[in-house]
C-alpha cells in the first residue's frame, strides 16, 4: 500500500517550495524559524536526515517510491507530520523542469546559524570564503572539505548561502557534513572583525592568492602552527587588498604551461589535500 498522498494538480500550495519559491524565499528572512531548504537526491535527504535536520515535505513519484522506502521510514520516525507527497512522474518534470532521475526533493526546516567562535574553537584546519558568488563553487568546496578533512567552513557576509539548493546540490550534501558560520560583521570588510578572531582562536591566517611574496603551498606546513585558516577569494578579482593584508602569510599553488590560477573549488581541494597528506606524514 502507498504511504504518499498523490497529487492531482501542480497549483497544489504544498508544491510550492519545491517549485515555485526562490531561494530567498526559502530562507525566509523575515521569520527565520521557518525558513526552508531543499535537499534533491536519496543520498543528499539521508545526509540532511542523518545531520539531524527536520523534514517537513518529501516529494516523488509514485514510480519511485519502492526505491525511496528507506527515506520515508526515515521521515515518518523523525517527523511524523512532514507531508508525503507523489505526484506522477510526467508532472514532476513538468514542475521542476527537470527530470528526477534520482528518486526525491525534501523540505527541511533551516538550522539556527553557528557561532563561529565556537566552531573555530573545536577545529584545527578551516575554510573561509570571501565573497564567492557562485553557488557550484561553493558546494563544491564543501564537498572538497568533507573529503579531505577540513573541519569547518566560515563565509563572510557577501558570501552565497551554502544551503541555496544548488549549493546543496553539487555538495552531494557536504554542507550538512561540514559545520559552517558567518563570520565578519562588514559586508565589504569581513576581514576587519574575522582576522582578530581567527588570530585570538589561534590560527594562522593563510591567504591563496598570487602575491610576489607568496609561498609555495608545500611550504606552508613549514611556516604555520596546529591551526590554519585557508581564505580563499572569488573568482576574477580574487582577495581584498585589505584580506591580503591582514592575513598572516600569503600563499601559491605551483603552475605549469602558463596557467595562471585555478578553479577557487579546485585550489581548495589542492590546498585541502596537502595540508591532509602534511598532517599523516
Amino acid at each position: 500500500m502507498s504511504q504518499l498522498e498523490l497529487l492531482h494538480s501542480l497549483d497544489d500550495p504544498r508544491l510550492d517550495p519545491f517549485a515555485r519559491l526562490t531561494d530567498v524565499q526559502l530562507r525566509s528572512r523575515i521569520e527565520p524559524e521557518k525558513g526552508l531548504l531543499i535537499a534533491e537526491t536519496l543520498e543528499v535527504i539521508d545526509r540532511a536526515l542523518d545531520a539531524g535536520l527536520t523534514p517537513t515535505a518529501l516529494l516523488t513519484a509514485p514510480e519511485y517510491e519502492c526505491q525511496a522506502r528507506s527515506a520515508i521510514e526515515r521521515i515518518r520516525r523523525t517527523a511524523p507530520d512532514a507531508a508525503l507527497l507523489g505526484l506522477p512522474l510526467d508532472q514532476l518534470k513538468g514542475l521542476t523542469g527537470f527530470p528526477l532521475t534520482r528518486g526525491a526533493l525534501c523540505a527541511f526546516r533551516r538550522p539556527a546559524p553557528r557561532d563561529p567562535r565556537t566552531l573555530l574553537r573545536t577545529s584545527r584546519v578551516v575554510a573561509v570564503l570571501e565573497d564567492i558568488r557562485n553557488h557550484a563553487n561553493v558546494g563544491a568546496i564543501f564537498r572538497s572539505a568533507a573529503a579531505l578533512g577540513a573541519d569547518a567552513v566560515l563565509v563572510s557576509p557577501a558570501c552565497y548561502d551554502p544551503f541555496y539548493r544548488r549549493a546543496v546540490r553539487v555538495s552531494m550534501g557536504a554542507v550538512f557534513q561540514v559545520p559552517w558560520a558567518r563570520i565578519g560583521d562588514d559586508p565589504h570588510h569581513w576581514a576587519q572583525t574575522g582576522v582578530p578572531l581567527l588570530h585570538e582562536e589561534g590560527f594562522t591566517v593563510a591567504a591563496l592568492a598570487l602575491e610576489p611574496h607568496s609561498i609555495e603551498l608545500g611550504q606552508l606546513t613549514n611556516r604555520v602552527g596546529p591551526k590554519v585558516a585557508l581564505v580563499l577569494g572569488t573568482e576574477g578579482t580574487g582577495l581584498a587588498a585589505s584580506t591580503i593584508e591582514a592575513a598572516d602569510l600569503s600563499v601559491r599553488i605551483p603552475m605549469q604551461r602558463g596557467v595562471d590560477s585555478l578553479n577557487v573549488a579546485a585550489a581548495s581541494a589542492v590546498a585541502f589535500w596537502e595540508l591532509a597528506r602534511a598532517a599523516h606524514a
